[in-house]
């Protein structure tokens, strides 16, 4: 199956998914499917990969090949935006297909541009967080759902991406670069996620950089949630590290 990425860029689509766990960076809002482990490495990764890549003040979403086997090395994709789409919306994204593993082989070895996505898309409970460039793509079926790491897929419609998903996102939570907990996330995590991304992609973000008190308030209760759990503290501090963040710009009133 050959499938287009980007504008005019297409790769081959082959049996072999990467074999590395996602990174939900939280802080930055990043989903990171890569080996390096800090800044320096991950300036190195890119300058010996090719594919969509950061230049200047654009930061698209970033599929590497390596240059000699073409296969795909890594990715890194934003989250969109900071307001998700209603229930309705969400609600419409197609069970089927389900995702078929398999990995990515770029046709020709030269860099191209991922725009990224515009569209968040919560399922229920937060057991999947799907990324479209627009919802008109709801308005058709998904061709495919091509799964080039554990839980992260590439939506294809038309013999286009148009997406991509995470399922079991607060399973990959972490800080920066580093690997997640291997353990099973416990459910108060589960819930402190969602409400986490509750105050993140709804307009309540906006009343709380406009200081509405409701709005702070609600902010420093989570903050005061996230800081007295004692188990599951490396997802737990995952999270305080946006919320924390919040706080301290706005919280003061």
């Amino acid at each position: 199956m050959r499938i287009t990425i980007g504008e005019d860029w297409t790769a081959t689509v082959t049996g072999a998914p990467l074999d590395i766990t996602p990174r939900f960076d939280f802080w930055d809002l990043r989903v990171r499917i890569a080996r390096y482990a800090d800044v320096e490495e991950r300036g190195r990764f890119l300058l010996e990969t090719f594919g969509s890549g950061p230049w200047l003040w654009d930061t698209p979403d970033e599929l590497r090949f390596d240059p000699v086997s073409r296969e795909l090395a890594g990715a890194e994709l934003q989250m969109p935006g900071v307001e998700a789409a209603d229930a309705e919306d969400s609600a419409r994204v197609p069970a089927t297909p389900p995702a078929h593993p398999g990995g990515l082989q770029a046709d020709e070895a030269r860099d191209c541009h991922l725009e990224v996505t515009t569209e968040l898309c919560r399922a229920p409970g937060d057991t999947a967080l799907t990324c479209l460039r627009d919802l008109d793509v709801l308005e058709e079926p998904l061709q495919a759902r091509v799964g080039i790491a554990p839980d992260v897929a590439l939506l294809v419609q038309h013999g286009t991406v148009v997406g991509w998903s995470l399922t079991d996102p607060v399973r990959y939570l972490t800080i920066a670069f580093a690997s997640p907990d291997p353990a099973p996330p416990a459910p108060a995590t589960r819930r402190l996620f969602t409400e986490c991304l509750d105050l993140i992609t709804t307009p309540l973000l906006d009343g709380v950089k406009d200081r509405d008190p409701a709005a702070l308030v609600r902010l420093r209760e989570l903050e005061r949630a996230l800081r007295a759990r004692s188990d599951d503290r490396h997802r737990v501090d995952a999270l305080l590290s946006l919320i924390s963040g919040l706080a301290e710009d706005y919280g003061n009133w």
